[in-house]
């Protein structure tokens, strides 16, 4: 039997999560639930719309998302920290829902509408290190 070729492609893969999210739904979990519904549905679905991307999954606080430009990707996510911080204006502190980004470039492996491979790990690797609010770029990206 043939070995089925996988697909490749080059991209910009963006992983973003909640700083604190395992606090926050300790505290108040369905309104934590609702608050990332809303921000999903008004502020990170439009925004990667716009800048041309595909939400590819969603995980819990967590979201992986695929450009074909590393332009926009990082267009993007400059945007989404902008748009997270006017939304958390007048929230008490210890509600506030605060992402760290992730961003790298290179080649990603498709399987149906997922992707795999190092490109997607690097982006969440680079995510685990940024601070509350910041994004963090894979050289690649920067170049």
């Amino acid at each position: 039997m043939a070995e089925e070729r996988s697909q490749r492609r080059l991209a910009a893969i963006m992983a973003a999560d909640v700083v604190g999210y395992s606090r926050l739904i300790e505290q108040n979990e369905a309104s934590t639930l609702a608050a990332l519904k809303e921000r999903r549905r008004t502020i990170l679905a439009p925004l990667v719309a716009h800048h041309h991307g595909r939400i590819v999954k969603v995980m819990g606080d967590g979201v992986l998302v695929e450009f074909g430009s590393a332009v926009n990707a990082v267009a993007c996510a400059v945007e989404l920290q902008h748009r997270m911080a006017e939304a958390n204006d007048g929230l008490p502190e210890d509600r506030k829902v605060v992402l760290r980004i992730g961003i790298n470039l290179g080649d990603v492996v498709v399987d149906g509408g997922d992707l795999y491979g190092d490109s997607v790990n690097v982006a969440n690797r680079l995510q685990g290190i940024a601070g509350p609010g910041d994004i963090c770029v894979a050289g690649s990206v920067y170049d």
